[in-house]
């Protein structure tokens, strides 16, 4: 198609290619007259982290994790009685090796109504997706053959450290606690995880690996600790399912939610919308 090659920002995204489908995703993903944020700005920052802990969820596999490198672009749309919409570039991480693991386009949308922000996210890979289902599958090997119910405490300790045969439960916490994350999430509260405080490994007949976990994650910027119960069920190549029931720090009671993956409402003024 004549004139494709002199578009900018056609290089703007390393691994996905030159196609017309990469080069709508990026005009679509920029609307002209919405204003730019700088970069570096927390905002920005916020909402490409909350894209990223969606999606590491909505992929339910923990040998194909992202932590968020830097985000690229960045532009706000303000639409009336909606929302806040933030148009996202962003380059993203190995989460265990801290590797280089491809960019992302994303949006994200946090509704004035009491509702998690709505999330579509398209990324690159420069991890190749067999390896990462051959990960996958160690790691569920490594669950299913312990000699006894996997238990632990404290993960990472207070040194930093993840014992070894706790790995496996830290990678799965990371994805489950990353649906609490997004769900909890609003335009002015962020979240990290901190620990998972508790783990319990439950012994199943079917092939499904199950976990009680109660993790620890820190809010920003009030740097409150949110203890939250977590109960998740994985099997590779399978939507990962979580229930949970988070403390409420304000009432001293709880708020839960379960959810499985791809289970999220989205706005009537959003759904079919692409980035």
């Amino acid at each position: 198609m004549p004139g494709l090659r002199a578009l900018p920002g056609l290089r703007a995204l390393p691994g996905l290619r030159s196609s017309l489908p990469a080069l709508l995703l990026l005009l679509l993903a920029f609307p002209r007259g919405c204003p730019a944020l700088q970069p570096g700005s927390r905002s920005a920052a916020a909402a490409a982290r909350v894209a990223l802990q969606y999606r590491n969820f909505q992929a339910g596999s923990p040998g194909g994790l992202r932590a968020l490198g830097h985000v690229l672009k960045a532009t706000l749309k303000n639409i009336p009685e909606v929302g806040h919409k933030y148009y996202l570039q962003f380059s993203t991480e190995d989460y265990r090796t801290g590797e280089d693991a491809g960019n992302c386009l994303a949006t994200v949308l946090y509704p004035k109504k009491k509702s998690p922000p709505v999330v579509t996210i398209r990324c690159s890979h420069t991890k190749d997706q067999k390896e990462i289902q051959e990960e996958d599958n160690r790691l569920y090997q490594r669950i299913r053959h312990q000699n006894k119910p996997i238990t632990g405490n404290n993960i990472p300790d207070s040194y930093g450290n993840i014992e070894p045969a706790l790995e496996p439960v830290w990678a799965l916490a990371v994805a489950g606690s990353s649906f609490i994350m997004w769900e909890k999430s609003t335009e002015t509260l962020g979240y990290f995880l901190a620990q998972v405080k508790s783990v319990r490994q439950w012994i199943r007949k079917d092939d499904l690996v199950e976990f009680d976990c109660t993790v620890l994650l820190h809010e920003m910027p009030t740097q409150e600790i949110v203890s939250c119960h977590m109960r998740l069920t994985w099997l590779p190549g399978r939507p990962l399912k979580v229930k949970h029931a988070c403390a409420a720090q304000s009432q001293g009671g709880e708020e839960g939610s379960g959810a499985e993956a791809g289970s999220a409402a989205v706005p009537a003024a959003e759904k079919g919308a692409v980035l």
